[in-house]
């Protein structure tokens, strides 16, 4: 049946089902345990259908930092390098301030507003921006954007902020899933190190910190990873011994 503005109190035409639908998917995206990115790509895309917007953009907070990790049009120049700072621009203010902003027209003269010039849709008239929060902490926003003016009605700003809540803790989840693996390879990392600095004090007579700066140096000089670098005199000392 369809659900005209009237049943939600802003311009939106769709029908119950196609609603139904899309939050099911979401649901069924987060629930397969789907990469973050097509959980994100999902969001746009309900976002895109229910509010009929020319634009759709999703950043992530991480660490103090706003990602731009999806995008209704193509943006895969920007998409997961766009970076802001907490404050900057309206999306910064309001993952800072954890309140949505909703500008009908003119949104240039907002003063928080703030151009890029890798996004075309900066001139856009209307512009909302809602915090996604997962326990009452800012993990990313939500931005919608018209290219005419827009009145965004309260209904309008609840429905988006229902779907950041259910995507809210998924990108929590993401987000420290990807601080342990960050954690568990610089571990993984230390104790190749600190093998291959033990060789080199044997083998060369180095003191430890004179290891450390050889394999600093041969990292820098040959655009390699101190690991990589690490793996690599592990592996000599081990074809030595195979020879011996």
């Amino acid at each position: 049946m369809p659900i005209n503005s009237r049943s939600f109190g802003f311009d939106l035409i769709v029908t119950e089902q196609t609603a139904i639908d899309a939050l099911h998917a979401i649901g069924s995206s987060i629930a397969a345990a789907d990469p973050l990115h097509a959980v994100l790509d999902r969001v746009v895309g309900f976002v895109s259908t229910v509010v009929s917007c020319d634009s759709c953009f999703v950043y992530v907070l991480e660490g103090d930092e706003l990602v731009l990790r999806a995008s209704k049009t193509p943006h895969s120049d920007v998409v997961d390098r766009l970076k802001l700072r907490l404050g900057e621009g309206i999306t910064g203010w309001v993952a800072a301030h954890r309140q949505p902003v909703a500008v009908g027209s003119r949104a240039w003269e907002d003063p928080r507003f703030q151009t890029f010039n890798e996004l075309p849709e900066d001139r856009y008239e209307a512009f909302l921006s809602v915090p996604v929060l997962s326990r009452g902490k800012v993990v990313g926003v939500i931005n919608v954007q018209h290219s005419q003016q827009h009145l965004h009605h309260r209904d309008e700003i609840q429905l988006i902020s229902t779907l950041g809540f259910i995507v809210g803790a998924e990108i929590e989840m993401a987000r420290l899933e990807g601080e342990n693996v960050e954690l568990i390879e610089q571990l993984e990392t230390r104790k190749v190190v600190d093998r291959a600095k033990g060789i080199l004090q044997r083998d060369l007579g180095l003191t430890e910190e004179e290891a450390h700066l050889a394999i600093q140096r041969q990292s820098r000089q040959r655009r390699k990873s101190k690991k990589e670098i690490a793996e690599a005199i592990l592996l000599g000392d081990e074809l030595r011994k195979m020879k011996g």
